[in-house]
């Protein structure tokens, strides 16, 4: 069954414009035609189209059901934009594909890239919620600084990632070290240049674990999708 997103369908029981058009012209639905629409809010209808129209496509709610995310903790990661965009676009739609409540653009010393227009991102990751059977839209912040960041109330595992030979190095662990499965979790991963000393300091007084992701000198958006894929396998161990 073909799959939309519109967030407010329970109350106008028409999809978006976009999404109208994709149904009746793209894909030649019908008056009748059973479809499922998810409102990122982790909400699943299962709909019956009323009025096959490709700019304003009514239906009628044949059935709801809840439809919570399947890990048990939230996922928070605060990553700087890398400078080309396309990279960033990868990391978002594969960290919802796996599974993240939130994503978090830092601004850092270091970073290359500082005006950041969420919009496309946002599309992706839509597509992303659909194409991975999810009814739970994360949230996508815009671009923020980091220490703004580092100095949120987070009840959870806070940890910052970093490479840098000339930043401390000796109290690191790994990622499977400091989190603790089933808590919710933020991880921070810097842009191309890495954090400065100054943020590696600030965060670290602000109670962020330094850890390591590893021997190898990752990509930004890499170390982004390997955090998040780390904290989804400690929490199926725990599992099973």
């Amino acid at each position: 069954m073909h799959r939309f997103y519109c967030p407010d369908i329970a109350d106008t029981l028409t999809l978006g414009e976009e999404d109208s058009k994709h149904c009746v012209k793209v894909l030649r639905m019908d008056g009748g035609d059973l479809i499922e629409v998810v409102d990122g809010n982790g909400n699943l209808y299962t709909c019956r189209i009323t009025m096959a129209h490709p700019k304003r496509c009514a239906v009628e709610v044949v059935e709801q059901v809840e439809q919570p995310p399947h890990w048990d903790c939230r996922i928070v990661l605060g990553i700087a934009p890398t400078k080309h965009l396309d990279r960033m676009e990868w990391l978002a739609e594969k960290c919802v594909e796996m599974g993240v409540d939130r994503i978090v653009p830092l601004r850092c010393h270091n970073s290359e890239r500082t005006v950041l227009k969420t919009d496309r991102l946002r599309k992706i990751m839509v597509s992303a919620m659909k194409q991975s059977l999810k009814a739970t839209l994360p949230q996508l912040d815009e671009l923020t600084a980091v220490e703004q960041l580092m100095k949120e109330p987070f009840d959870g595992v806070r940890c910052i990632a970093y490479c840098d030979e000339q930043l401390p190095r000796e109290q690191r662990q790994t990622l499977a070290s400091a989190y603790q499965p089933g808590r919710d979790v933020m991880v921070l991963i810097g842009p191309e240049g890495d954090f400065s000393p100054k943020e590696v300091q600030v965060a670290r007084e602000s109670g962020f674990a330094p850890v390591t992701l590893g021997d190898s000198r990752l990509r930004t958006e890499t170390a982004g999708m390997m955090a998040v894929a780390f904290i989804h396998a400690l929490n199926s161990r725990r599992e099973v």
